[in-house]
């Protein structure tokens, strides 16, 4: 009873949590977490520099190296250190406050301090190396913690790094929390597509990094180059979703693009169809749950083309008419057969847009074949040998004997195959001289049985089979059946008997059985006495 419990309680609270599967978004970007680089809380890891310090961006605090040269007569220089209440001292100078200033005014500071000393000098100003800071993670991530990194770190390099996303993290509305209590938001993804520097910031020491739990989605599809469901941000517009998803795909019909949008009571859902000359005149807002739709140019720069190979004079790709162009045309125009070309085994291949599936057969493969009825083996056995998208079509009768009913129209993306001329029947298992015999109509089944040298000695030659070249078709070996070239002659094996060994070991077994029951039967009586 308390395990029934125990399971009934479990369910209950999977149920809850996954009953309804909300949908995360999935666009690649998602996927940034670098699978080589991982920070972790404790370690005092290295972020390469990404060029040119910016004065203005960067702020120095206690830690940061800074190299001081002061050439006039004679030449003054030296490396101080911003000490941990963020000031730098300079011998002869004093104490400067640096605290919450960005490179480029620290550097005026540090100018001006100096000259109130020296007079008509070269004052030359440079970071020499960065501090280390520690950066707080916390919100939707694996594990809330605080990592330690160089102070040229970027938004970028704490999520990539950390490994801490979870499949609800929101990154397109990171706040970033200082100190003083001041927030900042920011979409990281539009750094990933557009490389706005904006929206990856370098982190300051003692920075909070909240990542949301995304709860508003919108979703963009069809003729984009990034269809996806994407996190909602307050204020976009359509035409800012159309841009972050990477703009029109060359098919996209422009003209009516569609908004569906549920209405305010959360069940009813609207469609309003606008321009693209609309959308970028006027600031349309999205809305959380909004889906846009762009749909494509119906048959649009579609190619039309099939292609010839074989043994026709000039194979290759070949420009078709929709719905127009046969297959006497297109054979035409290739520059007809050559004369090694086999009609009899030519064929056409329709590549389908969309392959259809047979239930049945898909069935019928998780079977063993003992298992099966015999339907459905015979079932099986002829779906097997089923050529996928092979068209009906007799090349023989349509070329030799011009039967029109035989001119198919031809498709995109057919493949038509004239393969070479099997001048021979193929004369596989069990004869004297297996092979290739030259193809001769007068000839009967068994003149070719006769000219391979004969039935070898373990033939079953009640059992011989006709293979048709054409249709894979096995066929019994009767009188009155007609071989075409390339037509294969299969004489199969008599199965060999059991080996000597096999049935002495047999029959030792069954001596030491006899043994035993009359041994046992021996006891028996024995014992009644």
């Amino acid at each position: 009873m308390k395990l029934k419990f125990f399971i009934l309680s479990f369910l209950t609270i999977l149920l809850s949590n996954k009953g309804l599967t909300q949908q995360f978004p999935d666009y690649p970007e998602r996927f940034i977490q670098d699978s080589l680089s991982q920070i972790s809380t404790g370690s005092i890891p290295r972020i390469a520099t990404e060029g040119i310090i910016n004065p203005e961006e960067y702020r120095v605090g206690p830690g940061d190296k800074i190299f001081i040269s002061i050439s006039g007569v004679t030449e003054i220089s030296n490396t101080f250190i911003i000490d941990q209440e963020g000031w730098l001292y300079i011998p002869r100078i004093g104490g400067i406050d640096l605290r919450m200033n960005t490179l480029a005014v620290a550097k005026e500071k540090i100018s001006d301090s100096i000259l109130r000393y020296f007079k008509d000098v070269d004052i030359f100003i440079s970071l020499v190396d960065f501090r280390m800071i520690k950066i707080s993670l916390v919100g939707s991530v694996t594990k809330p913690s605080v990592f330690v990194l160089s102070a040229n770190s970027r938004l970028m390099d704490l999520v990539t790094g950390s490994k801490q996303l979870n499949d609800d993290s929101d990154l397109r509305n990171i706040n970033v929390i200082s100190k003083e209590g001041e927030t900042k938001n920011y979409d990281l993804l539009s750094f990933l597509r557009f490389g706005d520097f904006f929206n990856n910031p370098i982190l300051v020491e003692g920075d909070v990094v909240l990542i949301n739990k995304v709860d508003k989605v919108i979703r963009i599809s069809g003729q984009i180059n990034y269809p996806a469901l994407y996190e909602f941000r307050s204020e976009e517009t359509i035409e800012d979703l159309i841009k972050l998803a990477g703009g029109f795909t060359f098919d996209a019909r422009k003209d009516t693009i569609e908004l569906i949008r549920f209405l305010q009571d959360g069940k009813t859902q609207i469609s309003n169809y606008f321009s693209y000359d609309e959308i970028a005149r006027n600031n349309i807002y999205l809305q959380n749950k909004d889906h846009v739709v762009i749909r494509k140019i119906p048959e649009y720069l579609i190619d039309h083309y099939v292609v010839i190979n074989g043994y026709v004079k000039y194979p290759g790709w070949y420009k078709i008419n929709k719905n127009s162009t046969s297959l006497k045309e297109m054979i035409d125009e290739a520059g007809g057969f050559l004369d090694e070309a086999s009609l009899t085994e030519a064929s056409v291949t329709r590549k389908m847009d969309v392959e259809e599936t047979d239930p049945e057969y898909e069935r019928l493969k998780l079977i063993p074949t003992d298992k099966m009825t015999e339907d459905e083996y015979d079932y099986f056995k002829a779906k097997s040998r089923q050529f996928s998208g092979r068209v009906v079509v007799d090349f023989a009768k349509l070329f030799q004997n011009n039967d029109l009913k035989e001119n198919i129209i031809l498709k995109k993306n057919d493949i038509i195959n004239v393969p070479e001329k099997k001048d021979y029947i193929i004369m596989l298992g069990q004869f004297v001289n297996p092979g290739k015999i030259i193809f001769d109509s007068l000839l009967t089944i068994e003149n070719y049985i006769d000219l391979a040298g004969g039935f070898g000695w373990r033939a079953l030659e009640g059992d011989v089979r006709i293979i048709r070249a054409k249709t894979g078709e096995w066929v019994d070996a009767d009188e009155d059946v007609l071989l075409q070239p390339g037509d294969t002659i299969w004489a199969p094996e008599d199965p060999p008997g059991p080996k000597f060994w096999d049935v002495f070991t047999d029959a030792l077994t069954v001596v030491a059985q006899l043994a035993a029951i009359v041994a046992a039967s021996a006891a028996v009586i024995v014992a009644t006495r």
